[in-house]
């Protein structure tokens, strides 16, 4: 078999890996979700290489802990995806390859987020895509990510904040005057922890 052609089957294996991944994550939820308030509970948000879970991968982790709403401890780090990231989400988010070229690998992190959520709820705005990236790592290389109860402030906001076009991040941060740092991944972590305490007050 010709070089080229072996590396094309590869590739073309790799890209069904990535469909399957891709279709898994959407399928697969392990995740409860409520809309009950809580006053202690973690906020999430990953930034990745693209809008894929299971094929794009985990290039940013933002979480921040808050008991009696109150925020305790974070975790802030830039995540090597092991791939190229592509300028649209450089332009996107700011984060170049060269940033997270000495980065740890997600696979070196995620104990470390998954000890730090504890048993706390996870807040996050439009959580099916940051719970999507979660799960997709499950039973990847040993990793097993728990049952986690989810709240999502995009369903809060609905309810709460009627006068806006839309209920994305920047939309509400905007509308509640909210300094927001978007698309950083601790800057859409203080946004969404001041629009779900905005939402539940």
């Amino acid at each position: 078999m010709s070089p080229n052609r072996k590396a094309a089957q590869l590739l073309q294996t790799k890209t069904d890996i990535q469909n399957w991944g891709a279709r898994r994550a959407s399928r697969v939820k392990k995740y409860k979700t409520t809309s009950r308030h809580v006053k202690d509970y973690i906020v999430l948000d990953f930034e990745t290489t693209g809008f894929r879970a299971g094929a794009d991968r985990i290039i940013q982790i933002g979480a921040l802990k808050y008991i009696n709403h109150e925020q305790i401890e974070f975790i802030n780090t830039f995540i090597n995806p092991e791939r190229h990231i592509p300028i649209t989400i450089t332009r996107l988010t700011g984060i170049t390859n060269e940033m997270v070229q000495w980065a740890p690998t997600i696979e070196h992190k995620i104990d470390e987020l998954i000890e730090f959520i504890g048993d706390l709820p996870i807040i996050a705005h439009n959580a099916s895509f940051d719970m999507g990236f979660l799960y997709a790592l499950d039973n990847i290389e040993g990793i097993k990510i728990p049952e986690y109860t989810v709240i999502d402030t995009v369903k809060l906001a609905r309810k709460a904040i009627t006068e806006t076009p839309n209920h994305k991040l920047g939309t509400l941060a905007k509308h509640l005057q909210l300094e927001h740092d978007a698309h950083d991944a601790i800057g859409d972590c203080l946004a969404t922890a001041a629009i779900y305490q905005y939402c539940t007050q």
